[in-house]
């Protein structure tokens, strides 16, 4: 049979078949054997080819189809090369917050930078806009410059529900990925979408500033008006993986698309003569902080971030 996996958890997963059962799978120790490059051979969002064990709901992983995309990250485990963190999926949503916690500016483009590698159309939902006053209205104003001319945004309140019938037009019928940092409320922002499905949720951690982890697992939940969306737990850094140095700047559409301009076709935008982007730099028709971003990635070892 061929199904869907909806959530991991160590060496269980759970499937969803053509015809809307739930299969609690294992990995067959042949195909657990086999070399892998990532922590994780099978992932949230795989279509996988499995066989159910008589009438129980148990079953057994034979294969995972090829999957039409991926978003990946440098796993924190020296073990193995990466971490897989979702599959076959329509769009990636990244939740920021601008303070309470706040979501780095770099983190927000590493995140980006890997949703255009891999071909995963990326929106930015701003969350929390109730608690930005004054100063924090300005840095939130400052944010939302750098990236509203880049990538769709959004701005909403999973508190008071400010723009979360929006919200829920984008998710409608699609594979949605909700990712971004502990106590951003991806879990707040699902339950306000889907009050049955109670995801746990935890208060911030008031002396960090910083959220507390609450999802333990990715898990995919399916949507009443149509859909899925796949909850992740809070991510804390961004690792870039298998990444070219030199096509690091393809990634970046602002400066990409600047690029065609330069003097050379193999400009690097760091010290080459006639470099388009560096003007445009200069001229704030790219955002600095966007171009950092580029050269800190470019510094890396081969765009891998430690």
């Amino acid at each position: 049979m061929i199904g869907r996996v909806l959530k991991t958890a160590g060496s269980t997963y759970t499937v969803l078949s053509a015809d809307n059962m739930i299969y609690l799978c294992s990995i067959r120790g042949k195909f657990r054997l086999q070399s892998v490059r990532t922590t994780n051979p099978v992932t949230v969002g795989d279509l996988v080819d499995f066989d159910c064990e008589g009438n129980s709901n148990k079953g057994a992983i034979n294969s995972v189809e090829e999957r039409k995309n991926y978003i990946i990250r440098k796993s924190s485990n020296l073990s193995k090369e990466s971490h897989v963190i979702a599959a076959n999926i329509d769009q990636a949503l990244l939740i920021v917050t601008v303070e309470f916690p706040e979501t780095k500016i770099e983190f927000i483009d590493r995140y980006l930078v890997t949703a255009e590698a891999y071909q995963i159309p990326a929106i930015i939902v701003f969350n929390k806009i109730d608690l930005y006053k004054d100063q924090l209205n300005e840095k939130f104003k400052y944010y939302l410059s750098i990236y509203s001319a880049i990538y769709p945004c959004l701005t909403i309140s999973s508190q008071t529900g400010e723009n979360m019938d929006k919200l829920k037009e984008i998710l409608k019928g699609k594979i949605s990925l909700i990712s971004g940092n502990s106590g951003v409320g991806k879990s707040t922002i699902i339950n306000r979408l889907e009050p049955s499905l109670n995801l746990k949720t935890t208060n911030i951690s008031h002396y960090h500033l910083k959220g507390k982890h609450t999802t333990t697992f990715s898990e995919m939940f399916p949507l009443s008006f149509g859909g899925f969306v796949i909850d992740t737990p809070g991510i804390k850094g961004f690792g870039l993986v298998d990444m070219d140095k030199r096509e690091i700047f393809h990634f970046f559409p602002e400066i990409f698309k600047k690029s065609i301009e330069c003097q050379f076709y193999n400009c690097t935008h760091q010290h080459e003569p006639g470099c388009a982007v560096k003007i445009a730099v200069e001229n704030n028709e790219i955002n600095p902080s966007r171009y950092y971003s580029y050269l800190s990635i470019l510094l890396d070892d081969q765009g891998k971030y430690r």
